[in-house]
């Protein structure tokens, strides 16, 4: 798993040398190129577009980037405004689309976000039309490890985003097993958009969960739930709270196992600054998509450990045990409260910080109370030596399914 950044709203791709610059800083290594930004929506919906001068530019930025030994191991497929009155359309999109893959081929990327086509949008759309469009791409990749992405998009109805093809993760599932099979090998795959689920009040938990394997790639970005945007994660609150569910998308990765690329796409946040802001917010995008890899290996975290203890007997402790419990069993669980010490919580027995001196050296801590940097500054200054996070409940949906009861004669700490 690893974090890649979408270079829309940095790049100018007339002198795109500052932006490369700016993401080199802020420590991003894999970018997205979105081809968009070489050949807009309205560009490529205009009766004369220029294939040859997107292409122009676009080699303009592989050269810069590759001076900076930045990767590319996925990219993004334009799309055409809904309103464009080319009739020409879905040929258009045919023609864009193998251009596509052969410039990702060209460059060694892996993957590409490949839209739907415009007429097939709709939930019901032509399952044949994709089908046909699907597979004329596939015989446009020349090299066997090429994977192309369905992704989710709305479609709107009186202005209103709704549910569009791929709407749902068994669906989509469905469709990419039909197209690997018609091909004979694993060619296609899928990106799950979270903003496009945000608009769309999906269930991003159940649909990860439907895809399983065949979710390769996520979109992380954020909306306020109405109006489609690129916004950074945690950027569109509502009454101290993100408005997308990022806990149960979290929740799906971890349940499916997903293992892909965790794509960030901040352009709308990124754009509304001024310039010399933008270095700063760059900075602040690269903490996000960390954050995200952070949580989304979890369970890989707790697997390398032979094993663990708990810092924390309060709620954190409690969801961590309802979760995982089960699974990764703790040795105890440790608090700075002195009240609990030799008491129960949650099955644990509730020690001393400074029992964790004694632990193995194959043991990890994880601490499950919200003054976390406090905490880590005090087991480093113990000598602890693997300190990790469980940070569930500071994602939107914990607050949908956290125990408020405590259990008869527990003393809960924050």
């Amino acid at each position: 798993m690893d974090t890649v950044f979408s270079i829309a709203g940095v790049v100018d791709t007339e002198r795109p040398v500052q932006g490369i610059l700016d993401m080199t800083n802020a420590g991003f290594q894999w970018l997205m190129p979105d081809l968009g930004i070489f050949a807009p929506a309205q560009v490529i919906g205009k009766k004369r577009f220029r294939s040859d001068l997107a292409h122009r530019f676009y080699e303009k930025f592989m050269e810069e980037a590759g001076k900076k030994f930045m990767k590319m191991p996925v990219m993004k497929m334009p799309f055409l405004l809904a309103d464009t009155r080319r009739t020409d359309v879905d040929q258009l999109f045919t023609q864009v689309g193998q251009d596509c893959v052969r410039t990702c081929e060209e460059h060694g990327c892996d993957q590409l976000l490949v839209q739907p086509l415009p007429s097939c949008m709709g939930r019901d759309g032509g399952w044949e039309k994709e089908r046909i469009y699907y597979l004329t791409l596939a015989e446009q990749c020349k090299k066997e490890g090429t994977k192309i992405l369905l992704i989710n998009r709305p479609t709107y109805y009186n202005g209103r985003p709704t549910r569009g093809i791929y709407s749902d993760g068994e669906t989509a599932g469905r469709m990419i097993d039909v197209l690997n099979s018609e091909v004979g090998m694993e060619r296609f795959g899928f990106c799950l958009d979270t903003g496009s689920c945000n608009l769309c009040k999906q269930d991003m938990q159940a649909f990860a969960m439907a895809l399983g394997k065949r979710l390769l790639a996520v979109i992380l970005t954020e909306n306020n739930g109405r109006d489609a945007a690129r916004l950074l994660p945690f950027t569109a609150a509502r009454n101290l709270r993100s408005t997308v569910d990022w806990l149960g998308l979290i929740r799906g990765l971890r349940g499916s196992g997903f293992d892909g690329h965790l794509i960030l796409e901040a352009e709308d946040t990124i754009q509304a600054l001024s310039p010399l802001l933008r270095p700063h917010i760059l900075s602040l995008c690269k903490a996000v998509a960390d954050y995200f890899l952070l949580q989304a290996n979890l369970e890989n975290t707790l697997k390398k450990y032979r094993s663990i203890a708990l810092f924390g007997a309060g709620n954190m402790c409690r969801n961590y045990m309802k979760c995982y419990g089960a699974i990764y069993p703790p040795l105890f669980t440790c608090d700075n409260n002195q009240a609990l010490w030799g008491t129960s919580f949650c099955g644990l027995e509730v020690k001393s910080p400074e029992a964790l001196k004694d632990l193995p050296d194959d043991c990890g801590v994880f601490i499950c109370n919200l003054y976390y940097r406090e905490i880590e500054a005090q087991l480093r200054a113990m000598g602890v030596k693997h300190i990790e996070y469980f940070n569930d409940e500071y994602m939107s949906s914990y607050y949908f399914d956290r125990f408020h009861r405590e259990e008869p004669g527990e003393i809960v700490s924050p």
